[in-house]
């Protein structure tokens, strides 16, 4: 089978992340893309659930919107805001 090149760029953190975790399970990383690559022509589909963030669902932006509205009439409350290092034990 005559072989390609593919060239694409990603974040230092995660290709060392990626790599790392291919060493693991005894794979390299082009060992494991051509796997996932494979999976996906042979399924037609990504092999994996894609979701958007739930945060953004109508509900939560309906809620959001009534917040910003209540404060813009000067009404509610306001609040610090969190950072994930305020969100995490």
């Amino acid at each position: 089978m005559e072989q390609a090149m593919v060239n694409f760029r990603i974040d230092k953190e995660i290709k060392l992340a990626m790599e790392d975790t291919c060493k693991k399970m005894g794979l390299n990383m082009s060992t494991a893309l051509t796997i996932f690559i494979r999976k996906v022509v042979a399924e037609q589909r990504i092999p994996f659930e894609i979701t958007a963030d739930p945060f953004y669902n109508k509900a939560n932006m309906a809620h959001l919107q009534r917040g910003i509205e209540a404060y813009q009439r000067g009404e509610g409350e306001v609040h610090e805001i969190l950072t994930d290092e305020d969100t995490h034990d």
